[in-house]
């Protein structure tokens, strides 16, 4: 089968494209024919090496297609079932892969293998923020960074049918227009507009009592600023960098704050927290709450020009490679 891979960290140019073999699945595994793969931030964390992976390594934790074969043990599937996967391990950047059947949950007949592969790690990421992380309600305000971007389009989508008033964080008047079209209450531009004086303009000075902060070193402090009294940064990707050192007293001279770190491995540790999270997901796509829009799709030999395109923000929504 062709793969991507990389045999050293660095930037996209590191991705290259093989032939490798795949063996039979091992006891309690599945092997999925991929019908599309989704394309995450976190792949560049990976094969950049801000999160350490053994090389070499075949990036990739998402993809949606249909099983295979099965391993020795597995039940409750079966050859030909549409199944997609979105946590650990890596590999997802092939044409098949062997997963552990744990880690892996069916498609609904009315979600194709593209729209599940390009919503299932944000989608499940959306879930876990707004229903877990920090139970959101309605009539809360509630700050949402990369608005416009994969788990951002998805979380507005959501927090909306919650009933929060939303303000959407973005980097463009482009994306500005999409995140507004996505449902957000307010937006704000980021290159252009001081963020948390904007949101204290906009709460009357009160701030929020959370914000979902995907960007991490650029924006981290401005988030601290955004918070109500007791109120939660929720940091959950590094798209500008980790963000810097955090001095406990500054929670205390915001107003009692709370910074936390979550992680979709978190919150999917067991079958039970996959398939409920996953379920959940589903069940607000088909009903039309939240819809998936595909921005991009990318043959999988083209996974550099899609890495690149993701990091210099050409992106939006989500974006898929095609094996």
């Amino acid at each position: 089968m062709r793969a991507i891979r990389f045999r050293k960290t660095g930037g996209p140019e590191v991705l290259e494209s093989v032939a490798m073999d795949l063996p039979e699945p091992p006891a309690g595994c599945l092997r999925i024919k991929h019908g599309a793969v989704g394309l995450n931030f976190i792949d560049t964390y990976h094969r950049s090496g801000l999160y350490p992976a053994p090389l070499p390594c075949v990036p990739g934790l998402e993809a949606a297609g249909r099983v295979e074969a099965l391993g020795p043990g597995v039940q409750g599937f079966a050859a030909g079932d549409r199944v997609a996967y979105a946590t650990a391990p890596l590999g997802a950047y092939a044409e098949s892969a062997n997963l552990p059947a744990r880690i892996v949950v069916r498609i609904p007949d009315d979600i194709s293998e593209e729209i599940a592969a390009a919503m299932l790690l944000k989608g499940m990421t959306a879930y876990y923020l707004l229903h877990q992380t920090y139970p959101l309600k309605a009539g809360e305000t509630v700050v949402i960074y990369a608005a416009a971007g994969g788990v951002g389009s998805i979380a507005c989508q959501w927090a909306k049918k919650i009933g929060a008033t939303v303000i959407g964080i973005v980097g463009s008047d482009e994306k500005a227009g999409k995140a507004r079209a996505l449902g957000c209450d307010h937006v704000v531009v980021y290159t252009r507009e001081k963020v948390a004086e904007a949101v204290l303009d906009l709460t009357g000075g009160r701030g929020v009592p959370v914000v979902y902060d995907s960007v991490g070193k650029d924006s981290f402090e401005a988030s601290l600023r955004c918070l109500s009294v007791r109120g939660l940064l929720v940091s959950f990707g590094n798209a500008s960098g980790p963000p810097p050192a955090l001095n406990l007293q500054d929670l205390a001279l915001g107003g009692s704050l709370f910074v936390t770190r979550p992680t979709l491995a978190s919150y999917t540790r067991n079958p039970a927290e996959l398939n409920a999270a996953a379920s959940a997901l589903f069940n607000v796509v088909s009903e039309g709450s939240v819809q998936i829009e595909i921005g991009r799709r990318y043959a999988l030999e083209d996974a550099v020009e899609a890495h690149r395109d993701l990091e210099a923000r050409r992106t939006t929504t989500s974006s898929v490679l095609i094996p």
